[in-house]
């Protein structure tokens, strides 16, 4: 007898959700009149404008969108070639995607190497003894993991190494996933530079990735620090009354000075970005060859270190497995670039549909605090995530409508990333569309009504610290 086929539910892939946002997308051109600003300033140096909201007014008749359009225009079979080519190197969509897909290259000679696993495994039995150095510093490597390369699915195969190791040590499963699995996220939902959201998002809204790093380091420092605070202090009080046993090494590969020397390079490469952008005012071109020298002098160290295992060939395939990781990222960025196209751009002086519902939902909103609006955000982006739990999903979807709905509600376009990066991260940790979090509480063998009793009110603390920041990036004018 044939066993009977799977039958539940799973979620629709982000590519899937996005076409069927685009049909949405092309009858409300159909049915909604483009609309213009009369009275628009552009800022110095920047994309970002100034719209006088009541200066709006009709820029003529609704009409539709054709299947296939000749000559360079546009048409719903057209959308995904224009999504890609659209723009230049400075900005979305083809220097955004020239950047992403150097960056998952670089980053797969980076993880190649196998640096950061020796380093982490290394750290655990080093310190298994002394939990009050173990958990902390565990749970900072993880929030780094999550912040610089956007680590998730990656601390599966942690827990399932950890969850044993734990136990012998008097530690619950519950410890293994808040110190991995939460600080990744944590550092996710934090970032300055994640790949994945905050890179793709301040590129639909039309800002330069990495920007207002110092910001949001600090941010990641808070949340970081509170957080393994927390950690510790629940791995203490749940620690059992047993007298914790060494657990052998032997299995396990040490660091060696490759590693190391690995570990200095991602240092130093975080260090040269932030002083790029904020000193020297680098983009798209600069900052992918700085991530480019990255991952060449990692591949170098890791070859060097480990000749007769890693071959030249085997970095070869490490960067191109690395960019072909970047692919359904590319795709979104290109499918968030056509929907913009779809409704007519984004220029406010040029008569599109856009400004016509960026016009109505502003006009609804109107005289709403800019704190409140952003608050708002924040609460929407959160509500989102349940429903599409992907970083660069969610960025596609929401931010060309939230960074110039912000414009007009006085909102800067880097509180609305920041807004649509707490909202996106931090639900991550609880809601059970998130295909990571089943997985990380599979291998942890934690049911999930058990683990959101136990994180419920964790969530809430995160959720409150996370509109502390969203509140105060307003109040100082963060732009």
């Amino acid at each position: 007898m044939t066993a009977a086929p799977d039958k539940r539910v799973q979620a629709p892939d982000t590519l899937i959700i996005l076409a069927v946002i685009t049909l949405f997308v092309a009858l409300a051109v159909a049915l909604v009149p483009p609309g213009k600003f009369t009275s628009v300033r552009q800022f110095e140096g920047s994309k970002q404008v100034s719209v006088a909201l009541h200066s709006y007014e009709i820029g003529g008749e609704a009409k539709g969108i054709p299947l296939f359009a000749e000559g360079g225009n546009v048409g719903l079979l057209n959308l995904p070639f224009e999504g890609l080519v659209a723009g230049d190197k400075f900005g979305t969509s083809v220097g955004l995607v020239a950047f992403l897909l150097v960056l998952g290259g670089s980053f797969g000679l980076l993880m190649c190497t196998g640096a950061i696993d020796r380093t982490l495994v290394g750290f655990v039995f080093r310190y298994q003894r002394q939990v009050v150095i173990l958990i902390p510093g565990l749970f900072v490597l993880f929030s780094l993991g999550g912040a610089i390369f956007g680590m998730g699915e990656e601390t599966i195969p942690f827990v399932l190494l950890l969850v044993p190791v734990f136990a012998r040590l008097g530690l619950n499963a519950i410890t293994v996933v808040l110190t991995t699995f939460v600080a990744t996220q944590i550092g996710f939902a934090t970032s300055w530079m994640n790949p994945f959201s905050v890179i793709v998002a301040q590129g639909v809204a039309g800002l330069p990735p990495v920007s207002g790093a110092p910001f949001r380091v600090a941010m990641w420092a808070i949340f970081t620090v509170i957080g393994a605070a927390l950690t510790l202090s629940y791995a203490i009080s749940q620690r059992r009354r047993v007298s914790p046993t060494a657990v052998d090494m032997a299995p396990f590969e040490k660091a060696h000075w490759g590693d190391h020397g690995v570990m200095l390079v991602l240092t130093a490469t975080m260090a040269w970005v932030i002083y790029g952008v904020t000193q020297r005012g680098y983009f798209l071109p600069e900052l992918a060859a700085q991530f480019f020298a990255m991952g060449l002098v990692a591949g170098a160290l890791g070859w060097a270190s480990q000749r007769g295992r890693l071959s030249i060939n085997d970095l070869a395939e490490a960067f191109k497995t690395g960019a072909a990781q970047m692919l359904p990222v590319v795709l979104v960025v290109a499918l968030a670039k056509s929907l913009l196209l779809l409704l007519g751009g984004t220029d406010p002086t040029q008569p599109t549909v856009l400004n016509t519902l960026l016009y109505q939902l502003a006009h609804a909103l109107e005289g709403v605090p800019a704190a409140l609006a952003a608050w708002l955000m924040l609460l929407l982006q959160s509500m989102i995530n349940f429903l599409v739990p992907s970083g660069s999903g969610q960025a596609a979807l929401t931010m060309p409508i939230m960074a110039p709905l912000g414009d007009l509600l006085g909102v800067s376009r880097q509180v609305s990333v920041l807004a649509f990066q707490l909202g996106d991260g931090l639900t991550n940790l609880i809601i059970p569309t998130s295909a990571m979090l089943m997985g990380v509480l599979g291998a942890a063998r934690i049911d999930w009504l058990t683990w959101a009793r136990f994180f419920a009110v964790w969530m809430a603390a995160l959720l409150a610290l996370a509109s502390v920041f969203v509140l105060a990036a307003v109040w100082i004018g963060y732009a």
